[in-house]
């Protein structure tokens, strides 16, 4: 991601992902914050939204116990 077109581009990929209430995205960081109901979305969906964006993602921390 280089531009905020880039960080926009994203988080509207991950903000239609079923179950995401929430998705900023941090340019300078290259990280993506993203609130979800984990019954309706998971990681690997959120993954796949990215990257059908046509970007690249990997998952740095859950925050899932």
């Amino acid at each position: 991601m280089t531009c905020g077109h880039c960080q926009r581009a994203v988080e509207e990929a991950l903000r239609g992902v079923d179950g995401v209430t929430n998705a900023t995205v941090d340019l300078r960081g290259r990280r993506a914050t993203i609130s979800f109901d984990p019954e309706r979305a998971n990681v690997a969906g959120l993954t796949v939204a990215v990257e059908r964006a046509g970007y690249r993602a990997s998952e740095l921390n859950s925050g899932i116990p």
